[in-house]
């Protein structure tokens, strides 16, 4: 009888010592623009679960709120509250312990500068949260806003208060953050339009809501993965909020042949227009190895899509260009197919965590992705993923601004797109946030 109870004993024992599998625990913290509702709680919950990070508990005493059907999970948002306030009357502390984070996605300091106060106080409030976020947790992770635009009628200041109080930011967060207890700035505000992504001037409207979620989302993946995480990071627009995307390496079937269209059509004026009525497409060409013509090169002009062999073409072997995928080859006859390496164009599109996205910096300047590097083809023409060969068209340095320079000029956002396929060029620097760039 007592041997029988052997087992039933053992295995309850290692149930009782052995440890629960944990998910992630994020708290959303803020007022209102977190709270009521805050359905870009909703958007980047859903996001996180579509792309492998279903385990995330977004965690808060606040309980979801409807947004329509998709419930905005639980957060911390407390409509009217200043960050000031929330020192002064000791609230987080509470908060805390009861929804033990591991990441804290702080949007916060809207209320504090609708009554007037200035940066510094602000700050000072940050300084205060933080030291109770690490007391709660040493090893807490803190992605900090900066604030979305303000426009209330009644308030002609604020605009230029939160103005002060984001161009702040970046500097206390540098001063505070820890290798332990890392501090990652998330720029909210540019291009946020309050005439359109908000319906009073402070609150998001629904496609406000939809730029917050977005810009939450890469940082937020970047802080999941952890200090033993992957080193490659996004390369996130910081005037679209969407990422540097390879067509190639992304596993969206109709919709990437839908973007690979929007792009081939979008730089159009310096591109042969030939090669991009037909991106992707792995036809053949006509004269050469590429969708345009290779004439005497045996590579395309300048044209976003695949092409196959030529018809007719007798160009000489050389690299890839923004034509064709094959790094130059002579055409090989009517419809024949010739199986080269892979050139295609990056393009833009929503950040996800996804390989067609994951980007490493290499010491010689290289920007990788697999065995494939950014290539600076020319000026005004689209940016490639080719065969790393250590060109100096190959070549990267990030400036202090946010700009990535190659062959003299930056990667840019064409037109200063926002959508989904937005084409990326080699473009004259002009420090436009088209041209500013984020790693996470």
């Amino acid at each position: 009888m007592c041997a029988g109870l052997v087992t039933p004993l053992v295995s309850a024992l290692l149930m009782l010592v052995s440890p629960a599998a944990t998910h992630p625990r994020v708290m959303a913290l803020g007022d209102s623009i977190t709270g009521s509702p805050g359905c870009w709680r909703a958007l980047l919950a859903g996001e996180l679960g579509g792309t492998g990070h279903a385990d995330v508990d977004f965690v808060g005493t606040q309980p979801a709120t409807d947004c329509g059907g998709a419930p905005s999970p639980a957060h911390e948002g407390h409509g009217g509250f200043r960050a000031v306030g929330i020192v002064v009357e000791n609230r987080l502390p509470g908060w805390l312990t009861r929804a033990r984070p591991d990441v804290v996605l702080m949007h916060l300091g809207t209320n504090d500068v609708l009554a007037g106060a200035g940066a510094g106080a602000v700050l000072d409030a940050y300084t205060a949260l933080l030291g109770q976020m690490r007391r709660a947790n040493p090893v807490v992770k803190l992605l900090v806003a900066q604030l979305i635009p303000l426009a209330p009628p009644a308030c002609p200041d604020c605009p230029g208060r939160v103005v002060e109080l984001n161009g702040a930011i970046p500097g206390w967060a540098r001063a505070h953050s820890t290798p332990r207890s890392p501090v990652v700035v998330v720029d909210q505000w540019t291009g946020f339009d309050p005439a359109t992504d908000t319906h009073d001037g402070v609150h998001p409207s629904p496609a406000g809501e939809r730029k917050l979620a977005r810009r939450w989302y890469p940082p937020l993946v970047a802080a999941l993965a952890g200090a033993d995480g992957p080193r490659a990071q996004s390369l996130v627009g910081v005037g679209s909020g969407l990422c540097v995307d390879s067509p190639d390496d992304t596993a969206d079937g109709d919709a990437d042949t839908a973007a690979d269209t929007t792009s081939g059509s979008a730089v159009d004026t310096t591109a042969d227009t030939t090669a991009d009525a037909a991106p992707d497409s792995g036809g053949s060409g006509t004269t050469g190895s590429g969708t345009a013509g290779s004439g005497t090169t045996g590579s395309g002009t300048a044209g976003i899509g695949a092409g196959g062999s030529g018809t007719t073409g007798s160009g000489t072997a050389g690299r890839a260009a923004p034509g064709g995928r094959a790094p130059g080859s002579a055409g090989q006859g009517a419809g024949s197919a010739v199986p080269v390496e892979v050139a295609s164009a990056v393009r833009l599109w929503d950040c996800r965590d996804v390989a067609g996205q994951r980007f490493t910096a290499a010491t010689t300047g290289e920007i990788r992705l697999g065995a494939r590097c950014l290539q600076a083809v020319a000026p005004e023409l689209p940016v490639l993923l080719a065969a790393c060969d250590g060109g100096v068209d190959q070549r990267w340095a990030f400036a202090g601004d946010g700009q990535l320079v190659g062959s003299g000029h930056c990667l840019d956002a064409h037109g200063s797109g926002s959508a989904n396929g937005t084409p990326v060029v080699l473009w004259r620097c002009n420090g436009q946030p088209n041209q500013r760039w984020d790693r996470f």
